[in-house]
């Protein structure tokens, strides 16, 4: 029993170890066009906020990262943006056993200017929007969504996780076929949806087994 709290112990310091041995690289620029499309492949956390500035910002934090870790290309009219993270290997099988992928990975935030189309793509991650000033296009096969206020429209699908967010005046179309809908504090039953007067805005939110907890504002 003692030698069991012991390895907790050590295996508890070693991922401590881990984590706040990340570190940060940068990469900043202007781009032409209005349209910016990410994949997150590679990444486990992922924030999108509003740039303060005609430039767009990448940080990106991983165990030892650089501004080659950070790809941008210009194709047929958009910004796209990819990670390149070299692959954390611990060749101690325990570890494999115990470590989880999420502590191997890395997390990146990006600052875009405002009015800008965002296209998110990827499988496993957790994704969190600053309230962004533009519209969305989110599509993942699982993770943790929270969106704050949706600003402009969005089309938002998943097949499994979970989706946070504050609805300003918008049309409201929701889908989730087995997971929960909580609107406004009420459960609906696979779908909801609002149609609202006087505005352009739409939320679309699609998901297979994914819980979808929305207010409005």
């Amino acid at each position: 029993m003692l030698m069991k709290k012991i390895f907790i112990v050590f295996l508890f310091l070693s991922l401590s170890s881990t984590i706040y041995s990340q570190k940060t690289a940068t990469k900043k620029f202007q781009s032409a066009f209005k349209e910016v499309s990410i994949s997150t492949m590679g990444l486990d956390n992922f924030i999108l906020e509003n740039s303060g500035t005609e430039f767009i910002e990448i940080i990106l934090r991983a165990e030892n990262p650089n501004k080659q870790h950070i790809v941008v290309k210009e194709v047929n009219g958009e910004t796209v943006i990819k990670f390149n993270i070299p692959t954390f290997k611990r060749e101690e099988k325990i570890f494999r056993k115990y470590i989880t992928k999420r502590l191997k990975r890395a997390a990146a935030i990006l600052k875009i200017p405002k009015n800008t189309n965002v296209s998110i793509f990827g499988e496993e991650i957790h994704i969190s929007s600053k309230s962004y000033h533009g519209n969305l296009r989110i599509f993942i096969e699982n993770g943790i969504v929270k969106l704050d206020t949706i600003q402009q429209n969005l089309e938002l699908k998943l097949y499994t996780g979970n989706v946070f967010a504050t609805l300003k005046k918008t049309h409201v179309d929701v889908i989730s076929n087995s997971g929960k809908i909580k609107i406004d504090g009420m459960l609906y039953h696979k779908k909801y949806q609002k149609t609202a007067i006087s505005t352009p805005r739409e939320v679309s939110i699609i998901t297979k087994k994914g819980n979808i907890f929305l207010t409005h504002r």
